[in-house]
């Protein structure tokens, strides 16, 4: 967020009917825009990208020591480490693809998964306050892979033409139907879905940031204006909506790695 921007935000000489004309500093698109920390030829880096990577040390560090030298009666960092990497196992890959052919793509689904956790979950850590995947880029930079990982195995499970027939769905039993149902098949997979599987959860992320600022702007706004009840539902409304917004990181997650999953489980299916 620019200078002029954050001055606006928390100015404390906007109250309600005032007459300065600042009135409510209301949140909006500027509340995802930030100025670059440091600028190379025409490269920014800013605030987000700095999220992204600290995301990225969080999660290879944390699993380097927690199974960098596992032990076989596991110490506390161990037992974490295991508890995250079996719940995403067990309770999205194996359930989706099955133990035999989901065991190979553990390590993927893993790694997805607790990328965009953490991604998610800056939004209400001190001092970041922002969910990275707010912005659109990284949620689609991961349904980009996911969507290429689908594809390729398509082809590779059922070579060229079972591998159109798998993605679009045409079957000689359907009759004349089988174009109509293969043209939105081929819309519905190869157009729509990488679509979909970014917005899902950049969507998600994006309402809930907006919300928090809002709620949390809302309180000094009301406090500076002397309405001290009214500040102190926006700042218990501010709470709840912390918890909920926790809740909702991690469904996250969860839903864009079962849907990762789902859509690599059609991949292996075999055509009919």
């Amino acid at each position: 967020m620019s200078a002029e921007q954050t001055t606006l935000a928390f100015d404390w000489s906007c109250r309600i009917l005032a007459d300065n004309g600042c009135g409510f500093p209301a949140p909006g698109l500027h509340s995802f825009l930030f100025q670059p920390i440091f600028t190379v030829g025409g490269f920014e880096f800013n605030k987000v990208m700095l999220l992204a990577l600290i995301t990225t040390l969080v999660v290879v560090t944390f699993f380097t020591m927690a199974f960098g030298k596992a032990k076989v009666v596991p110490g506390k960092l161990q037992m974490i480490g295991e508890a995250g990497y079996d719940f995403v196992r067990r309770g999205i890959v194996y359930e989706t693809l099955g133990k035999r052919e989901g065991e190979k793509y553990v390590p993927l689904m893993v790694s997805i998964f607790f990328f965009v956790w953490i991604m998610n979950i800056w939004s209400v850590i001190p001092l970041a306050q922002f969910p990275v995947s707010s912005i659109i880029a990284y949620p689609a930079v991961l349904a980009l892979m996911v969507y290429v990982t689908w594809v390729s195995l398509t082809f590779k499970r059922h070579g060229f033409v079972g591998g159109w027939k798998n993605i679009t769905g045409y079957d000689n039993s359907l009759g004349p139907i089988k174009w109509l149902v293969s043209f939105i098949e081929f819309f519905s997979n190869l157009l729509v879905r990488p679509f979909t599987h970014a917005v899902r959860l950049f969507a998600n992320m994006f309402a809930g940031h907006l919300m928090l600022v809002m709620f949390t702007v809302a309180s000094w706004y009301l406090l500076n204006s002397y309405m001290i009840p009214a500040a102190g539902v926006s700042f218990v409304m501010t709470m709840a909506m912390i918890v909920f917004e926790l809740f909702v990181q991690a469904v996250q997650a969860y839903v864009f790695v079962l849907l990762a999953c789902t859509y690599i489980q059609g991949a292996l299916a075999e055509h009919h």
